[in-house]
């Protein structure tokens, strides 16, 4: 049962039955207060809302992707990725954490595999990068993505673009002596469906025919 909290008469003349100046609700309070708390905790993103950029906020990078010569004008906060899946049209680079700990993002930046949602873009003026995309020779698959496809290395293909080119990035630098050394430096590429062992396979397949 809802109750009514009265609240105490100030002077003793309203003693004689008649109503209290207000009383409260209870269910009333509670939501009051919860309204209130809200628009407090909502205040410091509601006073952002109306901020435009300006034309500082803004930089133009020149960058070679794929072997293409692109020039993109792109906000000082945005990621590497984000450049790369939003404004460059090459989604194949996925986002997964966000956070640089699932590898799903990895791409070559100058030779170098790298992590590009932890990476500004605007500090890669005039980089040379590789995403999923560039490896395949037009219908002639990269010999490292035919080899996912001998040994199974994939089940739901969501990490596979980082995966394929953190390997990339294993090959070139030596390090397939071994299933157990290509483990360790594959170790910040996630596999969700556990195709390690394919993945694996793969990577030592491509690594023997180089």
């Amino acid at each position: 049962m809802d109750s009514t909290v009265p609240v105490p008469a100030e002077h003793p003349e309203q003693s004689d039955g008649a109503a209290a100046p207000f009383s409260i609700n209870r269910r009333k309070f509670v939501g009051a207060t919860a309204v209130v708390g809200g628009l407090v905790a909502a205040a410091p993103a509601l006073a952002g809302c109306g901020t435009e950029r300006g034309p500082e906020d803004l930089t133009t990078v020149t960058l070679t992707i794929n072997g293409a010569h692109r020039v993109i004008e792109v906000d000082n906060r945005t990621s590497l990725l984000d450049l790369l899946r939003e404004r460059a049209g090459l989604p194949g680079t996925k986002k997964g954490c966000n956070q640089g700990a699932c590898g799903a993002c990895t791409i070559h930046v100058d030779g170098r595999r790298v992590n590009s949602c932890l990476t500004l873009a605007v500090m890669h003026d005039g980089a040379e990068i590789a995403t999923i995309e560039g490896l395949a020779d037009g219908d002639r698959l990269h010999p490292l993505q035919q080899a996912f496809i001998d040994h199974d290395g994939f089940q739901c293909g969501y990490c596979t673009p980082g995966q394929i080119m953190s390997g990339m990035g294993c090959i070139a630098e030596g390090h397939t002596g071994s299933p157990a050394e290509i483990r360790e430096w594959m170790s910040g590429n996630i596999c969700r469906c556990g195709a390690y062992t394919n993945i694996v396979s793969a990577i030592a397949q491509t690594a023997a025919r180089t």
